[in-house]
């Protein structure tokens, strides 16, 4: 009983030293314990004394994915992280155990610290042969393939018998790591009862399921016979077998970054296996894959029905390897509060608001001819004789040039725009950049729709209390040349004089329906732009930075839906700015705007100009895009720290919906799952009969 505390307290002494170790590199932040303590306090039902504790169900129900099922990776094996999370071995996990297990999961080597904790079963901190074998024995006798440990390979880590020594974290990890590779061989040799060098798909098969199965796809697993195929008689060769090893387990992560930028390269976003090798060799310094692993791969990625020759896109790839295994896409926010100056921050967000505001300007100005042709179409009335001057947008372009003084007519009013864009664009992208901020989980990245669109909604709305009275000046303007015709020719009247006229309230007219027309719209703008770049150009997937024009693309594209469908809004806005004439209908407001238009022109006029306002947003968001982007590329801040303050690509989020806790649980089990698939599962009857609930290719 004795020695059986002794462990206990053993144990529990070499986990807090090592959460002690962690505490100065990955301490966690505030965020993480509050997440951390809501999951804890849902599922601890246990209680001792009045404290709350998790046993070894509430304890799984807490950290494993919750997405993915029980298919691969049986819920008994996660068992494993509760004998860790356990220090005291009393079979529950407190709040201060479920804490410093948590923090461990931080660590980048967090699985092979997982590992070697599962290996020293005495709490010592170096692991002897005997455990070692012991360990590994009961959790690989289910599988049928018998390892010997008394082999050659094994002698160079630990000595021959009599002589061998203890081996401590970074010795072990050497070992595990080296394990797996001389496991296929020995489960090779097993098979190979003949001695001809070749086993059968079944076999082949059995071993790969029980050393790899919780790595590969189904796509993959299902067609592991297959590759039989490459030779003429029905056998795989030992060749094969490591071949197969190297590309799918020690070197996938070099097989994706070369079929990335091949793939890149390529003109029609294609490759085969002659473009696949000469990336290889023209972007590894020291490592190269041969011709029969390149074909490996090939027979894989097209599901063994095309030859080599076959030209396959990243899509065709996807299926080599299992999608959950991704590391937790996680971009820390470094804290800058403390070593930059608030005269420092106030001139680089100044810097920012200069280039937002040029960057807004040359967008404004290209699109201006545009933009007065739609102010022009949808302040005609379509009830007033005499009244529809213009036919269609073509028809007021032809018609302005000739009777306003040719090309510097579409430019009247320009310059209150240009003053008006700098603060719109900054406030926009100012005020939804800190609502997102604020909204998003810095933990995994993530923000709820309705959070983007609220950010959206506040950017516009925050616009339109410092705007307005430029807008309503500039629309005075673009009438100016139509109106002063209706009078007899008389000179337009200027900037300066329409702001007399309307005063500080009447600078205001119309705000309620700029307010209907750009809430909307930075809401289906904003939301619909970071999700283009996320799920359409996958930005942030693998560390992607978007191209320039892939963030035009995006920009474009988001613009249209949000610019159509708040025309309504911006036609009674229109009509409220524009200062009405003699027999035009006067509008109280908004509301009174919308329903007289309805009532005496129909629905079709809600939406005049709306292609044109279509034609207007959507280049001017892409222009002031991509300028804001060469600028900021080209003229950074001058007075900016040396190093980054902050990451300059968008931030990567969670494809999933997983908590990031439990992608790091999951993730933390791979140095055991290597060792076996069933890793955990003991019991042979419940291996057994763990395995009979998965397809087909898993069962032995």
């Amino acid at each position: 009983m004795s020695d059986s505390q002794g462990t206990i307290s053993s144990l529990s002494s070499t986990i807090k030293s090592t959460a002690g170790s962690l505490a100065s590199t990955v301490k966690p932040a505030e965020n993480e314990l509050a997440r951390w303590r809501r999951t804890f306090d849902r599922f601890a039902k246990e209680e001792v004394e009045g404290k709350k504790y998790l046993n070894p169900t509430q304890f799984i129900d807490a950290i494993a994915p919750t997405d993915e099922g029980f298919s691969k990776i049986k819920r008994e094996q996660y068992t494993n992280l509760f004998k860790v999370a356990d220090g005291t071995g009393r079979g529950l996990v407190s709040w201060e155990d479920f804490v410093v297990f948590e923090t461990l999961l931080k660590r980048p080597d967090a699985d092979y610290q997982l590992a070697f904790l599962v290996f020293d079963t005495d709490a010592s901190g170096t692991i002897e042969f005997d455990e070692f074998k012991a360990v590994l024995s009961a959790n690989t006798a289910a599988s049928g393939i018998p390892f010997n440990f008394d082999c050659d390979w094994m002698k160079l880590y630990v000595g021959q018998r009599g002589g061998r020594h203890v081996l401590g974290y970074h010795e072990f990890t050497q070992l595990i790591k080296g394990y797996q590779g001389e496991r296929l061989r020995q489960s090779f040799h097993h098979f190979d009862s003949d001695n001809d060098g070749y086993i059968g798909p079944e076999e082949f098969q059995k071993i790969i399921v029980e050393i790899a199965g919780h790595k590969l796809s189904d796509s993959v697993l299902q067609r592991l016979p297959t590759l039989c195929t490459m030779n003429p008689g029905r056998k795989i060769s030992y060749s094969e077998v490591i071949a197969f090893h190297n590309i799918d387990f020690a070197e996938m992560d070099a097989v994706e970054r070369i079929i990335e930028h091949a793939v890149r390269k390529s003109k029609d976003g294609r490759i085969d296996v002659s473009d696949f090798l000469d990336e290889a060799a023209s972007s590894m310094r020291y490592g190269m894959f041969t011709p029969m692993e390149a074909q490996i791969i090939w027979h894989f990625a097209t599901r063994g029905s095309a030859s080599t020759s076959a030209r396959l896109g990243l899509a065709d790839f996807q299926a080599l390897l299992d999608a959950k295994w991704q590391p937790p896409e996680v971009a820390a926010q470094p804290e800058v509060t403390a070593t930059r100056s608030v005269l420092s921050q106030l001139g680089q967000s100044a810097y920012g608001f200069f280039l937002g505001g040029i960057a807004g300007g040359i967008g404004a100005y290209v699109v201006y001819p545009i933009d007065l042709v739609k102010t022009r179409l949808q302040n005609q009335r379509s009830t007033v004789v005499g009244e529809v001057l213009y036919r269609n947008a073509a028809d007021c372009v032809r018609k302005v040039y000739a009777n306003e003084g040719g090309v510097r007519a579409f430019y009247r009013g320009v310059m209150p725009q240009l003053v008006g864009v700098a603060p719109e664009k900054a406030i926009k992208l100012t005020v939804n950049d800190f609502v997102r901020k604020k909204a998003t989980d810095p933990e995994t990245g993530r923000i709820p729709l309705y959070m983007e669109l609220f950010a959206g909604g506040m950017a516009g709305g925050c616009q339109v209390a410092v705007t307005n009275p430029l807008e309503i000046t500039k629309i005075r303007l673009q009438m100016a040349g139509e109106i002063s015709r209706a009078e007899g020719g008389a000179a337009p009247r200027g900037a300066l004089h329409i702001i007399k006229q309307l005063g500080l309230v009447g600078l205001y007219k119309g705000a309620v329906a700029c307010f209907w027309r750009d809430i909307p719209f930075s809401m289906i703008y904003f939301t619909a732009y970071a999700h283009l770049k996320k799920d359409v150009f996958h930005e942030g997937r693998r560390g992607k930075v978007l191209s320039f024009g892939e963030l035009l693309t995006a920009a474009g594209i988001a613009g249209m839906p949000a610019a159509y469908l708040t025309t309504p809004a911006d036609v009674v806005k229109t009509r409220l700015q524009t200062q009405a004439r003699a027999g035009q209908t006067v509008y109280k407001g908004p509301v009174d705007g919308f329903r007289k238009i309805l009532q005496e022109e129909g629905v079709k006029a809600l939406y005049k100009g709306g292609l044109a306002r279509v034609i207007r947003s959507s280049p001017q968001f892409a222009v002031t895009l991509a300028m804001y982007e060469v600028l900021s590329k080209n003229f950074p801040y001058p007075l900016a720290p040396a190093a980054p303050i902050a990451p300059t690509t968008a931030r990567p989020s969670l494809s999933s919906s997983q908590d990031i806790s439990r992608i790091r649980a999951r993730n933390a089990l791979r140095i055991l799952l290597d060792c076996s698939s069933r890793f955990g599962m003991v019991d042979s009857a419940s291996a057994s009969k763990g395995v009979t609930s998965l397809p087909k290719v898993f069962r032995s």
